[in-house]
């Protein structure tokens, strides 16, 4: 039976709303304004609220942002009157399933709450068949709902059954270990070996050792031939990490293993053929490793057969609490500590911080605060991790394309707005018809950017 809640200021209204949904037969619960809505959300389960948009102190939209912060799978149905129509569309794009205007017939708001608790349904059932997705085929420790990871997953289970080279890029701490796992354990070489080799951590003259091994006496401490991983290896895979911070000389071998399926040890002259599926990765811009003459460009395309771009944490914010507690749960279990869990205004902190780091930063800072944690509650001052502030964000070494735009259009907006507030004396209803924007995105991107910090320092 599913639970709803109506929030109304108006008791006969509050009253006449909840009647009727109970005589539907579902879960009632009733909240006379913002505030006590927003605390029973955040106690209890509801598949739909229906709210009032017109409310003193916390109106309808605070409290659609409040639900859909908590559960952002929860239906969100807006009451407004007919004056308030533009409202009703800036809480569709905050979110709401559906507004209604009043006056209403009863017939017609059942037929809309029935739409969108199917809608809910639907939601909870394509979460589930998505984690079902991503469990039953080799993605057990890849979480994530976000559309862009399970295309890539999607990718992953069709190259998985070729021989075909795979490049994963993408920044430190993205989990491309985690995905060339998967494609093995995907693959029919899945009973094989699986070789991992950091081509990063390992000085050139031992990382062509431990790839392609040495005969005895290739060098002084060679007393016995020694196996390298490409040997191991075989009829198995290779995952090669870091791939673009190997020696250019050593990347002719590997181009011959590649091109030709054999090499020799070092100090042999004996061919040893193998069988091998690499997998490599890297969070170096190769292509400008091919143009500085210090990556092999017929190597490269050796490599990225079958290239997939492993997306950053800030790019996949719904992803973030699903991360988070899986975290928690993960390192609770192994201190035997009791249940925690992130209170709001943690997960608001984690999901606005920008993880340089990735997940793997993420991992670290959640393993930090159950650590620190002594309650059932983590919150913000467990996390240890601080947001920058407008004026301190700079562009981190190596940024793409997209994230030197999105710092770009920062700059350019708070710019304008700031140019615009002047001109009009502060008046923040000229400056949105100004600029062409809605009063509500104007005073969200004042409080992101601290605009008006800014424009008292310049006084």
């Amino acid at each position: 039976m599913p639970n709803i809640l109506v929030v109304d200021d108006k008791d006969s209204m509050r009253n006449m709303l909840t009647e009727t949904l109970l005589e539907e037969g579902h879960r009632v619960d009733s909240a006379e304004n913002g505030r006590k809505a927003l605390d029973l959300v955040r106690n209890k389960s509801y598949d739909l609220v229906l709210t009032d948009l017109k409310m003193p102190e916390i109106d309808g939209l605070e409290v659609l942002t409040g639900v859909k912060e908590n559960d952002s799978d929860t239906s969100v149905i807006v009451m407004t009157a007919y004056g308030t129509i533009e409202d009703a569309v800036t809480a569709m794009k905050k979110g709401a399933y559906d507004f209604i205007t009043k006056p209403f017939d009863t017939e017609h708001l059942c037929v809309l709450v029935n739409r969108a608790l199917e809608n809910r349904r639907m939601l909870a059932e394509n979460s589930l068949l998505r984690q079902e997705l991503l469990a039953g085929h080799g993605f057990e420790n890849i979480i994530g709902k976000n559309d862009q990871m399970l295309e890539i997953c999607g990718l992953i289970q069709k190259v998985a059954g070729s021989d075909a080279s795979v490049l994963l890029q993408g920044e430190s701490g993205t989990g491309k270990e985690l995905f060339a796992r998967a494609i093995h354990s995907l693959s029919l070489r899945k009973d094989k070996p699986y070789i991992t080799i950091n081509c990063a951590a390992i000085p050139r003259e031992l990382l062509e050792n431990e790839l392609f091994g040495s005969e005895k006496g290739a060098f002084t401490g060679a007393h016995a031939r020694k196996m390298g991983k490409f040997e191991i290896a075989h009829g198995g895979t290779i995952f090669l990490d870091e791939v673009g911070d190997m020696d250019i000389a050593l990347q002719a071998k590997l181009l011959r293993v590649l091109q030709q399926k054999n090499f020799e040890r070092l100090g042999g002259t004996k061919t040893v053929d193998v069988d091998v599926r690499v997998i490599a990765a890297t969070n170096k811009d190769l292509n400008e490793l091919i143009r500085t003459k210090r990556f092999r460009e017929d190597l490269f395309y050796r490599l990225s057969v079958f290239p997939i771009q492993i997306p950053p944490l800030r790019e996949r914010p719904d992803d973030i609490r699903e991360l988070a507690d899986y975290f928690i749960d993960k390192y609770r279990r192994e201190m035997k500590k009791p249940p925690r869990a992130l209170t709001r205004e943690a997960i608001n902190l984690l999901q606005k911080y920008h993880w340089p780091g990735n997940v793997r930063e993420l991992e670290n800072t959640v393993e930090r605060a159950v650590i620190l944690a002594e309650g059932k509650k983590i919150t913000p001052d467990h996390l240890a991790i601080r947001l920058q502030r407008t004026d301190e964000i700079q562009l981190r070494e190596g940024a793409g394309l997209k994230e030197i735009g999105a710092h770009a259009q920062m700059k350019a907006e708070k710019a304008a707005i700031v140019r615009v507030l002047k001109q009009v004396r502060n008046n923040k209803r000229k400056t949105a018809k100004i600029l062409m924007i809605d009063y509500t995105t104007l005073f969200d991107k004042i409080k992101k950017y601290q605009i008006d910090k800014a424009l008292q320092e310049d006084e």
